[in-house]
């Protein structure tokens, strides 16, 4: 298979020794993200203290990310993960009245639905969709379970565990219909499935930036309605949810307009200059064709594992994480490591998830070491 990408794989200096395919984990180091680390340190260094230029790549930041949904960048607040950015968005929620469910899956990811389940005390009741790994109804069971008592749809558009994909547009209207609002989980979608947020009539969604986004930890940007967010007034916030956090006003409490109300302590500044860095480059691609390269790769991840004999946890539709069952994934994926292939445990799976830089050569290759070392 041709590589579209080939000119940009120099960019990504791991993959002259080792074949990273953990984009559902953790994607390759990029030199310009590398750049962007070394000129943060290096203001670091010579300024001591910069709050423009912080501000700037915050800003900035917001801006790809915007641009990569198809969104404006007042429409997106910046936080510190997508815990956080779930607990603001529910804190503005009121779990009262027969309008008390959220709605979620066995398949997404524990760190929300924990976030979930800690509304209980605040009323909320939590009804868990019992998802199947390689399954191609979970789009349905969603929204077989919204009803009247749906207060909060909250959906993962590609799961972390088997790549299998949701519906956005889907379910968010069955949540509409019922007068609740759809939370979209796209950490393992942002930056690998085109994501338009106005087309797709989006109520709130969030994505951080160490997966196929190509940055770090630490950093989560959440997109917020514009009409709904002038509704809903967060619990969990801080100063940079005010109009003017500059003011350093301690005794009135006032929430900027938009998204940003959603913000809360003090913006992971590094976090963002590596992420302004990552999402420009996949901004200077486009993340269609990068989508389409990424369905080959699965196609041809599919058509080897069929052909090794390896279980696959995975449906035949699905993003660019194929998942394949295995036991001891821990000790499987270290062993992979060794013979010079990064891919990501979970539970029983081993995940190998190739972004626009990888070849089918590389996938291919995994896979059959992987085959070698579990059969």
């Amino acid at each position: 298979m041709k590589h579209p990408f080939s000119s940009y794989r120099p960019l990504f200096p791991i993959l002259e020794r080792t074949a990273q395919l953990s984009s559902c984990s953790q994607s390759a180091l990029s030199l310009p993200v590398r750049r962007a680390i070394d000129d943060y340190l290096e203001v670091w260094l010579r300024r001591g203290a910069d709050w423009g230029y912080w501000m700037d790549q915050v800003a900035m930041a917001r801006a790809e990310f915007a641009r990569m949904i198809h969104a404006e960048p007042g429409d997106v607040a910046v936080l510190g993960s997508v815990s956080d950015a779930a607990s603001s968005i529910v804190s503005a929620l009121r779990f009262e009245g027969s309008q008390r469910e959220i709605v979620t899956t066995t398949l997404d990811f524990p760190s929300l639905c924990h976030v979930w389940l800690a509304q209980q005390p605040r009323g909320a009741a939590v009804r868990f969709v019992q998802a199947e790994a390689g399954s191609t109804r979970t789009t349905a069971q969603i929204v077989e379970a919204i009803d009247a008592r749906t207060a909060l749809v909250s959906v993962s558009q590609a799961c972390y565990y088997d790549g299998q994909i949701v519906d956005i547009a889907v379910t968010g209207r069955a949540a509409r219909a019922q007068g609740a609002i759809q939370f979209v989980d796209a950490y393992q979608s942002a930056g690998s499935l085109a994501i338009d947020v106005r087309a797709q009539e989006v109520d709130v969604l969030a994505a951080g930036a160490q997966k196929y986004l190509l940055g770090i930890p630490g950093i989560a940007f959440l997109y917020v309605r514009p009409a709904l967010a002038r509704q809903l007034t967060p619990t969990v916030t801080g100063w940079f949810g005010r109009v003017n956090p500059f003011a350093f006003d301690p005794v009135h409490l006032d929430f900027a307009d938009g998204a940003a109300r959603f913000n809360t302590g003090t913006p992971p500044m590094m976090c963002a200059s590596v992420a302004r860095a990552s999402m420009a480059l996949l901004n200077e691609i486009g993340i269609p064709p990068i989508e389409d390269y990424l369905a080959q790769l699965s196609a041809v991840a599919l058509e080897e594992a069929a052909r090794l004999g390896l279980s696959v946890a995975s449906p035949a539709e699905k993003g660019a994480n194929t998942a394949i069952r295995v036991p001891h994934a821990a000790q499987v994926e270290a062993r992979m490591l060794q013979a010079g292939y990064v891919v990501s445990a979970r539970h029983d799976v081993i995940r190998v998830a190739p972004h626009f830089y990888n070849t089918a050569d590389e996938v291919v290759g995994a896979l059959r070491e992987l085959a070698r070392l579990t059969q």
